[in-house]
């Protein structure tokens, strides 16, 4: 479902401030997989989330969805093959619309618009449905503003509007570190829910070492832009937090130092 062939992206090239984000990223995913992607600060991991999503243009190499090379695809067409979430949860979602508006909005991604009444009584009641298994009452506010929703009730949200429309590839950044623990436990159980439940292909980047150990069937570790783990299937479900810190020793010769995943341990 995702192929990535080495795929290269430095920044402010030939400056002072010269930095190589990704360097030679090669990662191929199949259908259904859920990949947890771990890493220091500055590893790449988002920044390779956001050369798929076509934030920044690569400098070399090659991105492929479902044997679809979208290399140099803008970032509006990729919308029709990506969901997304991310850390920030004011981002994935338009505060001065409605609930109903924003998920009427993700219904038409990557389609045309035409001129017709915006949301019909099968399509409201189809997001109502939806709604409701979030379990935090939406489906009874659906003309409120998502504005005046709380960044829990925002991120649970923008996850339901970037999978309401079954996508591709999901890409998840961080998107519960923002969230206190208990509401980021509910978001990540119904990530979680939704992807099993609809076998999304999905990447999931974490400082969280234990999320990475037992979500997902697949996880990566980068470092310096480059990809220097890669467990999967019953090795996975071995591991230990341990067992990832030597890892990340062995194969980078260095000392894991990242406080936030330290403290997640």
């Amino acid at each position: 479902m995702l192929t990535i062939t080495n795929v290269r992206k430095t920044f402010n090239k030939g400056t002072v401030n010269e930095k190589k984000a990704l360097n030679g990223i090669n990662l191929h995913l199949n259908e259904g997989d859920f990949v947890t992607i771990i890493g220091g600060n500055g590893a790449g991991k988002s920044t390779m989330l956001n050369m798929i999503a076509g934030v920044y243009p690569i400098d070399t190499g090659k991105i492929e969805i479902d044997g679809i090379n979208i290399s140099r695809e803008p970032e509006y067409k990729r919308a029709k093959y990506i969901g997304r979430v991310f850390q920030d949860p004011m981002r994935g979602t338009a505060a001065g619309m409605e609930i109903q508006e924003n998920l009427a909005l993700a219904m038409r991604r990557g389609e045309p618009r035409g001129l017709k009444w915006g949301i019909q009584k099968e399509e409201h009641d189809e997001y109502a449905y939806a709604l409701k298994r979030l379990g935090l009452g939406l489906e009874k506010r659906m003309s409120s503003k998502v504005g005046l929703l709380s960044g829990g009730q925002r991120q649970a949200l923008t996850l339901l509007m970037a999978t309401l429309k079954r996508p591709k590839l999901l890409l998840l950044d961080e998107h519960t570190a923002a969230l206190d623990p208990k509401t980021a436990s509910k978001v990540l159980n119904l990530t979680e829910e939704i992807i099993t439940e609809q076998n999304l292909t999905a990447l999931m980047v974490t400082h969280n070492m234990n999320d990475a150990i037992h979500i997902g069937n697949r996880l990566i570790m980068m470092h310096e832009g480059r990809i220097i783990y890669d467990i999967a299937g019953e090795e996975k479900k071995k591991l230990k937090v341990e067992d990832l810190l030597h890892k990340f020793e062995e194969a980078s010769g260095e000392t894991f130092a990242n406080d936030r995943m330290m403290l997640a341990k």
